[in-house]
């Protein structure tokens, strides 16, 4: 008897995927393993399983990497203060390199001869999927429903549903839910009324963050410590990277802080309307550029802010494994060493006031730039300094 083909889907147990997975079924003919990577995302493992299971997948696998994907996605993005076109801090672009190439992993472990994945065919994501299963598994098939089925819309997608006794979830308003992707890092929402830029985006989809107006009046206060460019401390307590996001997600959710309102320029090159909620990850880019402020030297932090558009759309288009990634990443990473200390913010309605740096480095030096007279500075040699740059000018 011949033995039947096996495709790993990134499946998240929600309407999409589980019409992909109906569809690889009956398209394919194959086995299809249902793998979820736990990123921090809203996930019901129990949920997953009983879809997945209706469906008739035999093997379901729900990996838990939500330590690896801040240690090793989120914090080097925010060792170099990645934001794309000025606003977005990249919360789904650094989530699919570390999903596909688990996914590949799976692939290769249970040879499997396809995986699949369920962006659309006018998003980012499916390049960020699709370059990191070449990187992994270049020889493996990639299958991409929403390019080639003739499903061509989200209402084509219900019917379908419908028609296959898949579950249809309902939004807060009971109808179907707008496109929402979230993980430890952040939360996107797309879709319905935000597709057009004239619309106020609707309070009931903000899903970790309070409107500033609704924060509390009393301000709270944070500390936290740094070793070698990454976050280890809250308020002196040592926290794995997990856990130390999750309790700057709360803590700036409830305060306002984090939220994002972006029409940004897809890879593919069509605009697109979104809401996007990076509470944690807004106060860490703060807090790591005043750590930098009092620990790194000027040129150090002028070159980490002339290649940081070009590394964060490095990341936003799929690139996280390419030489140009990982070489520019050298350059942030060169003195990361002497990036430690502590930085204690005020976060209040919606804003982050820095009220103390700590550090033991002696890249500021409170003697040279006092205004009480001192011999730490030569004062003289600035007149030469300023000549000198009046010849640039011609």
């Amino acid at each position: 008897m011949k033995k039947q083909k096996k495709i790993v889907l990134a499946y998240s147990g929600g309407l999409d995927t589980s019409v992909i997975l109906k569809w690889l079924q009956k398209n394919y003919k194959a086995e299809v393993i249902a793998y979820t990577a736990d990123i921090g995302q809203k996930i019901n493992k129990k949920k997953i399983f009983k879809n997945a299971k209706k469906l008739g997948v035999k093997k379901i696998i729900i990996e838990n990497l939500k330590n690896l994907f801040v240690k090793e996605y989120v914090y080097p993005l925010i060792r170099g203060h990645a934001i794309y076109e000025g606003v977005y801090l990249l919360g789904t672009s650094i989530a699919r390199p570390l999903i596909a190439k688990r996914q590949i992993a799976i692939a290769k472990k249970f040879n499997a001869y396809a995986v699949s994945h369920g962006s659309t065919g006018k998003g980012n994501d499916q390049v960020r999927f699709e370059l990191g299963y070449h990187y992994f598994g270049p020889k493996i098939k990639i299958i991409a429903p929403w390019r080639i089925w003739k499903l061509n819309s989200r209402t084509d997608l219900i019917k379908y549903a419908k028609k296959n006794k898949i579950p249809i979830p309902k939004d807060k308003k009971g109808a179907s839910p707008f496109s929402v992707d979230d993980n430890l890092y952040h939360t996107s929402t797309e879709g319905k009324i935000l597709e057009n830029p004239g619309n106020a985006a609707p309070e009931f989809i903000f899903q970790r963050t309070l409107s500033p107006e609704k924060a509390p009046n009393k301000a709270s206060y944070v500390t936290i410590g740094f070793k070698n460019g990454d976050p280890i401390t809250i308020n002196r307590k040592k926290l794995s990277p997990e856990n130390l996001l999750q309790k700057l997600n709360f803590l700036a959710g409830k305060n306002g802080i984090g939220r994002v309102d972006l029409v940004e320029n897809r890879f593919i090159g069509i605009k697109s309307r979104g809401v996007y909620e990076t509470p944690g990850g807004t106060i860490l880019i703060y807090a790591h550029r005043a750590i930098e402020s009092v620990t790194l030297n000027k040129e150090t932090m002028h070159k980490k802010d002339e290649i940081m558009p070009k590394y964060a759309e490095l990341i936003y288009n799929g690139y996280w494994y390419s030489k140009a990634r990982l070489k520019l990443q050298k350059i942030i990473d060169l003195d990361r060493n002497k990036v430690n200390g502590s930085i204690k913010l005020k976060l209040y309605k919606g804003n982050i006031t820095i009220t103390s740096r700590k550090t033991k480095s002696n890249a500021y030096s409170i003697k040279k730039v006092s205004f009480e007279e001192n011999k730490t500075f030569n004062k003289s040699s600035v007149e030469r300094f300023i000549n000198f740059h009046k010849k640039k000018l011609r």
